[in-house]
């Protein structure tokens, strides 16, 4: 059922979320130097791994739908760049350990029941040193969907705050954890004002 709801939505004529990265991930190049090795997970159309690859970066896109991938591959064409994508059910996947230099999750939601095996994964992934780059919609987004139609999940279940995130990445050293109000301009879907919580975690030794 999921799978469908993205096949379908990324089979739609305009970008999803637009081409342009996310403002977020754009600020956080002290922790993306060129040659670095990145797994961009949920990357859907790519436009996060298509901007990590233009600056040099040695990228994994995962996603649950091929149809986004195919995208991203296009994109990443169009702009004179490569990326390795890789379609996956995140939640059976065997998740690579201690691979990447960083782990970025823009807008990737996961249920109450999967979301800190699947952070665990995230940080499992990183080399010792790592980092964890994710931005993600907070409870308080629920309002601003009425008020600013700004887009993310529908349910407060699927919906983040900071303690949730500490818990899950308790073994990381905490390098930032903030509520922020962003102004989203990412394709018809996140388009507004918007309530987001954003984590970097390293990876301890």
């Amino acid at each position: 059922m999921m799978r469908e709801f993205w096949e379908q939505r990324y089979g739609e004529d305009a970008l999803a979320y637009g081409e342009q990265p996310n403002v977020f991930l754009t600020g956080q190049t002290r922790y993306l130097q060129p040659g670095m090795r990145v797994l961009a997970v949920g990357d859907g159309q790519g436009r996060n791994g298509v901007w990590l690859a233009q600056h040099g970066l040695d990228v994994l896109s995962v996603d649950y739908a091929q149809t986004g991938l195919d995208r991203a591959r296009a994109l990443a064409e169009m702009r004179g760049v490569s990326i390795a994508t890789f379609c996956v059910d995140l939640f059976t996947w065997d998740w690579p350990r201690e691979q990447f230099d960083a782990v970025v999750a823009i807008f990737v939601h996961f249920s109450p029941e999967q979301r800190a095996r699947m952070h665990q994964s995230m940080l499992a992934a990183c080399k010792p040193g790592g980092v964890v780059i994710m931005e993600a919609f907070r409870l308080e987004q629920l309002e601003y969907q009425q008020r600013y139609h700004s887009g993310g999940p529908p349910a407060a279940a699927l919906l983040y705050a900071q303690d949730m995130l500490a818990q899950d990445f308790r073994e990381a050293e905490m390098l930032m954890l903030e509520d922020a109000e962003t102004e989203l301009s990412e394709g018809p879907y996140h388009s507004g004002k918007a309530a987001v919580v954003r984590l970097l975690a390293r990876r301890m030794g």
